[in-house]
């Protein structure tokens, strides 16, 4: 019976080594990031379980390939973790390194889920390409490496199925059902453009591999499926993918140029000319193709040092780069590039608000883990290309030589990371390659270790189960709060006490989930409920998100993003609720100290003072003190930060209260060239203060800005109606007049004098 059992889980072991390559394909709307973390808690899932199995055959005696373990390549990875750990545990915070978060799913427990699958991988397959022959049937599947190729080929190639009809569907306005729903660029089952395309980058390779060794209908398909991965980065517009397979291609076109029979090489020759003269080009016309209705063009031809994608990125690099700087050996541990961010962020220079990444693998590498990080995160790719020459040496030379277009794999690889960052469907892509072209240029036998038989028969089993119990905190845990806080989300407007239930339930399993519950509770509590509920209901949704992004406040003191986000709560608290303003100077003051330049922080620090001017009799005196003292706060602000109008038309309208009007105006003439996009922020103390000094067509500009913002605001529309006709403007002004009309009738009567007024204009017309 025990070798029945034996048997049947070799079998599986086979199978659950291939399982990953089928997660690009799975999403679950019933999630909290349905793309990203449906696939992380799959891929933990099932390492878990395949390293379960494995020890229960190990521990059987059942002979595995351990002699490729002395290949010196292999020691590459567990090397990279070992440092991962190391420089986590003595970095930002090494709970959160370890378990990371729902919106990436890269952790350190990630991380050691795919170098499992790598060696487990690497000792289990047997040697393909026809070099050497195993000595002994080891249970593996014998087609090991032709499954894992065509699995991943048949994924990607339904995977950029699915991306190219969500562009031409997106193109054409539908929205069909049965695809996923896309939000800006097409992201396919990732959901993000960029996920997309740096796997499709890498898979469409597996993909001329798996075309190759195929014949009859599978070739055939697997050449559509080529086709539709290119058009799918395509219309993804990641430049980096589509730069990485430019060069990729004028590699594979010059090495053909050289190197294949005439034919192909006369074919190549022309491709490579004709290469030149399109990039030649679209470089004469690169302003014009700017304006191109094709997004992947007009992204390409944007390209530039003044770009603002550019811009921020080099930003972000120059400085998380010198922040790395100050811990080069050990680096600051794994998923704490945000705490280096909001130290740097500068919103003048980025365009993201908040944000995990450089936006470059090479120096994420750097800055999680340091020189020695970095060293072995180059020496896996260096390793892969090694291996990959060795295969090539091993086969006929031609383009389709797999060893060549592992080549080409690891360089699009490589060029692409150099401009995003790695996912773990991307690194698990490529541990598992790594894997199998070592395998492929390893000859050994079989082996088990003598000492294995003399153990008791239960501990095969005992292992098994210990090492699957861990699927439970690891996965089933975090998983259920994930699901709690779904159904919390879905009852936050219409049950808020049923909400909060839900919500409890999952913050009570205690997982890594609470910082997310925080970012989650700040979410729907300002942009919804703090605008929609009334009464006990606001009340008690004011309560929930206090208490959760008080605890994570307490527990992470170095998130600046909890501590604004938890500022911006007790910003927005309900009337009927005392807020306690000494806690609210704490947590601002935080807030500040860990992202200095973050303006959000500073406004509400000025708000602090500004409720307790509010609250005072028109007219008082004791407003004074008060406001001198948001003054002092938004001067301070601007000093650090000349650039942004916000603080300066807030410095305006304050000023205009202490009846300094000179002084207002000079704030609000140096806003007004700041202000070249349409921002609400800045456009609602604008709209105060020219309001206030009856400066109606500046007024009308920036209530247009609100409008074009929130289409449905009908107050805000009917206050332009009103600046409108005041600016000069009655034909416009009866305009929107008519618009309010069919959209909101009740509103026009509000205003009797208004009314009086555009009646009188309208009958006269």
């Amino acid at each position: 019976m025990a070798e029945a059992m034996t048997d049947r889980l070799g079998k599986t072991f086979s199978y659950l080594l291939l399982a990953p390559a089928v997660i690009p394909l799975v999403y679950v709307s019933g999630l909290v990031y349905p793309y990203v973390a449906t696939k992380t808690f799959l891929l933990q899932g099932i390492g878990i379980i395949a390293l379960s199995v494995f020890a229960y055959l190990a521990l059987s005696g059942r002979p595995f390939y351990y002699e490729r373990l002395r290949n010196r390549l292999t020691w590459i990875p567990i090397a990279l973790l070992t440092v991962a750990y190391v420089a986590s545990y003595f970095g930002v915070d090494f709970y959160r390194s370890f378990w990371g978060l729902f919106d990436r799913g890269d952790s350190l427990l990630t991380l050691t889920v795919i170098t499992t699958f790598f060696y487990l991988i690497l000792i289990s397959a047997p040697t393909p390409f026809g070099v050497g022959a195993p000595t002994s049937d080891v249970g593996a599947d014998r087609q090991l490496l032709e499954r894992l190729v065509r699995t991943v080929a048949a994924v990607a190639g339904i995977v950029a199925l699915i991306a190219v009809l969500q562009w031409v569907t997106a193109t054409l306005g539908g929205k069909p059902w049965f695809l996923p729903p896309i939000t800006g660029r097409i992201g396919g089952t990732f959901g993000n453009a960029a996920f997309l395309a740096g796997y499709l980058g890498m898979s469409l390779f597996v993909i001329l591999i798996a075309m190759r060794d195929s014949i009859g209908f599978w070739r055939q398909t697997y050449k559509i499926f080529a086709v539709l991965s290119v058009l799918a980065i395509i219309f993804a517009a990641t430049r980096g993918t589509i730069l990485a397979l430019v060069i990729a291609g004028a590699v594979a076109l010059a090495y053909a140029a050289v190197s294949e029979g005439e034919r192909v090489k006369r074919m190549a020759r022309y491709g490579f000319i004709a290469l030149a003269i399109f990039m030649g080009l679209f470089f004469v016309f690169r302003t014009e193709l700017m304006q191109a209705s094709f997004e992947p063009i007009r992204r390409m031809a944007s390209i530039s040092l003044s770009d603002s994608t550019v811009t921020s990125r080099l930003f972000v690099w120059q400085n998380v780069g010198s922040e790395a700087l100050q811990r080069p050996w050990s680096g600051y541990g794994a998923e704490s590039i945000a705490s280096i961010f909001n130290r740097i962020y500068d919103p003048s220079s980025i365009v993201e608000q908040w944000f995990d990444r450089s936006h470059n693998a090479f120096l994420d590498y750097f800055v999680q883990y340091g020189i020695f990080g970095l060293a072995l995160y180059f020496a896996v790719i260096i390793a892969f290309a090694v291996s990959s020459v060795r295969i090539y040496r091993s086969e006929p030379p031609g383009l389709l030589n797999v060893g060549f277009l592992f080549l080409l794999l690891i360089l699009a690889y490589s060029i692409q990371n150099f401009f995003v960052f790695d996912t773990p469907s991307s690194l698990w892509l490529l541990y598992a390659l790594f894997a199998l072209c070592i395998s492929a240029t390893t000859n050994v036998p079989t082996t088990a270790p003598a000492w294995l038989a003399r153990l008791p028969t239960f501990v095969p089993a005992l292992a098994c189960i210990a090492v699957f119990s861990t699927i439970i905190p690891a996965v089933a845990f975090p998983l259920y709060a994930n699901i709690m806080l779904t159904r919390g989300y879905l009852y936050h407007l219409i049950d808020v006490p049923r909400a909060n239930a839900y919500f409890e339930r999952g913050l009570a399993l205690g997982t890594y989930a609470d910082l997310e519950y925080g970012y989650q509770a700040y979410s729907m509590y300002t942009d919804r409920q703090a605008v929609q509920l009334l009464g006990q209901n606001r009340i008690s949704a004011y309560e929930y998100a206090l208490s959760v992004l008080t605890a994570n406040f307490n527990k992470y003191p170095y998130d600046a993003r909890t501590a604004t986000y938890l500022g911006h709560v007790l910003d927005t608290a309900p009337p009927e609720v005392v807020v306690n303003n000494d806690f609210d100077m704490e947590v601002l003051k935080r807030a500040i100290e860990l992202s200095p330049l973050r303006a959000q922080a500073w406004y509400m620090t000025t708000n602090i003072y500004l409720r307790k001017a509010d609250i005072l009799p028109a007219g008082s005196k004791e407003k004074e003190p008060y406001y001198r003292e948001a003054i002092k706060i938004l001067e301070t602000y601007t000093g650090k930060e000349p650039t942004l109008p916000v603080p300066r038309y807030i410095l305006a309208t304050i000023y205009y209260a202490l009846d300094d009007a000179e002084t207002a105006g000079k704030w609000a003439d140096s806003a007004l060239p700041l202000y070249t996009k349409p921002d609400t922020a800045a456009a609602k103390p604008a709209v105060k203060y020219y309001i206030a000094i009856r400066d109606w067509r500046n007024a009308a500009r920036f209530l247009a800005d609100l409008v074009e913002k929130n289409p449905s605001d009908y107050d805000v529309l009917y206050d332009l109606a009103k600046v409108t006709y005041l600016a000069g403007d009655p034909a416009k002004s009866l305009r929107i007049v008519e618009e309010l009309r069919k959209k909101n009738p009740e509103i026009i009567g509000t205003d009797q004098n208004f009314l009086n007024v555009i009646t009188a204009y309208e009958s006269q017309k």
